[in-house]
């Protein structure tokens, strides 16, 4: 029995292990969550929900990383 479901990252379908919280899926994608913002079905999700938030089959994430400059 698989524990994989597949959701669309950044316009892109991506497998990842179910169940995960947000956090954990940014780590298994490679991203450092200190350093994205993240839209979760349309809505920009705020860091205080990401702990409470369950990735599901068919998500649609757009993870966009913070790059500093000046």
């Amino acid at each position: 029995m698989s524990n994989q479901i597949t959701l669309q990252v950044n316009g892109e379908p991506r497998t990842c292990s179910s169940p995960s919280l947000l956090p954990e899926l940014l780590q298994q994608l490679g991203f450092n969550p200190r350093l994205v913002a993240v839209e979760y079905n349309g809505e920009i999700l705020h860091r205080q929900f990401w702990n409470e938030t369950q990735i599901q089959a068919g998500d649609r994430l757009e993870i966009v990383t913070i790059v500093g400059g000046g």
